[in-house]
């Protein structure tokens, strides 16, 4: 995952200028609701790019954008996402529609194929090198079970309806 240089006005990268603690944000499931894109996953062969075409109509999960304000005000916000580098104009776009406060976004590489808790835990750790990490949430249980057992503190996020499609994307398929 990477955290392009193009982050916008409102996106800054993390900086050891401020050094109050971390809070980690998902995107799918977490923030943005999938449910109307989940049938791209249905479909044999699944159908990536409509399925990443259509997340800027993605609704907001009010539970987790209430935690992302909510965590702003003692934390950084850093949002962590699956989702391929192809996507971060939407994203932040997305991200901006939504009122969410300033972070920066970390992104799957487009070529990157492995599973999620794979990706996310390296970013974490290496977050963790000069911050603190507050808190990790995410609708993933592989990511929070790993998260966990690398010593972070994990809230699952468990407000979206599931989607066994998209959990296979996540663990199998390394999509989002």
């Amino acid at each position: 995952m990477t955290e392009g240089a193009d982050l916008g006005p409102r996106l800054g990268g993390v900086t050891n200028r401020d050094k109050r603690p971390l809070a980690v944000f998902d995107l799918d499931n977490t923030l943005a609701d999938t449910a109307h894109r989940q049938r791209y996953l249905e479909r044999r062969p699944r159908d990536w790019d409509a399925f990443f075409a259509a997340a800027p109509a993605d609704g907001p999960l009010a539970e987790g954008i209430a935690l992302v304000h909510e965590s702003a005000r003692e934390c950084g916000i850093v949002y962590l996402t699956g989702r391929p580098e192809r996507c971060r104009r939407d994203t932040l776009d997305w991200l901006a529609a939504q009122g969410l406060p300033e972070g920066p976004l970390y992104m799957r590489g487009d070529a990157d194929r492995r599973p999620a808790r794979y990706t996310k835990l390296a970013i974490l750790r290496r977050l963790a090198r000069t911050r603190e990490i507050r808190v990790l949430v995410d609708d993933d249980e592989l990511v929070c079970a790993d998260a966990r057992r690398a010593g972070f503190t994990v809230v699952h996020a468990r407000w979206a309806a599931p989607s066994g499609e998209l959990k296979a994307a996540q663990q199998r398929e390394g999509r989002t």
